[in-house]
C-alpha cells in the first residue's frame, strides 16, 4: 500500500493560514515551524504535518504519533516500524507519502539548471535524455526527483552515488504537473 497526498494551492500560503494551523499541531512541530523565518517555511512545515496526520489516520487508524529522526535525519514514527513515510515541499507544492514498506517522495519546481549541475548529478544517458528533451527543465526535474526520492527512501541523504542511484532496482513513479510547474516522484 502506498498513499500519496499533494497540496498545490499555494494561494493559501499566508500568515493567517499559518496562525490557523499552529494550534492543530503538537508542540514539537509548532516549535519547528516557528524556527522558519519566512511564511512559506512555516506553512510547509505545518501543512505537511497535517497532511501526514490525515494519511496516518486514514491508512493506519493512527490518531496520535510521535515523530523521531534517524541517524541521517530521516523521520520515522516512534514505536511503529510497520509505518513508513516521506515528506517533501517546494515553492509549488507539498507532498506526503505513507506506506507499509520503505518509501520516499520528492517534489521540485521546474527551473533552469547549469551545465555544472547537470554534470554533477546525471550520468551520460540521463544527460542525453535531458538535453534532447523538448523541455529540458521538465526532464531534469523528473530525473532529479526520482533520485531524491530514492535517497529519501534509503534514508542515507544525498550520497556520492548520484550518477547511478536509479540503476539499483528501486521502483519509481513520476508525475509532471505542467499547469503548476513541478515534478513529483515516489520511490519504493
Amino acid at each position: 500500500m502506498i498513499n500519496v497526498s499533494v497540496f498545490d494551492d499555494m494561494t493559501l500560503c499566508t500568515d493567517q493560514e499559518v496562525e490557523r494551523m499552529i494550534p492543530q499541531v503538537p508542540e514539537p512541530r509548532r516549535s519547528d515551524a516557528l524556527k522558519f523565518k519566512h511564511t512559506f517555511g512555516r506553512f510547509a512545515c505545518l501543512k505537511a504535518y497535517l497532511m501526514l496526520e490525515n494519511l496516518l489516520h486514514s491508512e493506519f487508524g493512527l490518531d496520535e504519533f510521535r515523530m523521531e529522526t534517524g541517524e541521517h535525519g530521516k523521520p520515522y514514527i516512534a514505536d511503529r516500524p510497520d509505518i513508513h513515510f516521506s515528506i517533501s515541499h517546494c515553492q509549488k507544492a507539498i507532498a506526503v507519502v505513507v506506506s507499509n514498506q520503505p518509501v520516499g517522495i520528492d517534489v521540485e519546481s521546474f527551473r533552469r539548471f547549469s551545465d555544472g549541475l547537470l554534470d554533477k548529478t546525471m550520468n551520460a544517458d540521463e544527460k542525453a535524455a535531458i538535453l534532447s528533451s523538448d523541455v529540458p527543465e521538465e526532464k531534469f526535474a523528473a530525473l532529479w526527483t526520482c533520485k531524491e526520492a530514492v535517497f529519501k527512501m534509503q534514508g542515507t541523504g544525498i550520497t556520492d552515488n548520484l550518477h547511478n542511484i536509479l540503476s539499483g532496482g528501486v521502483t519509481t513513479g513520476t508525475k509532471l504537473n505542467l499547469e503548476k510547474g513541478y515534478a513529483l516522484s515516489v520511490a519504493w
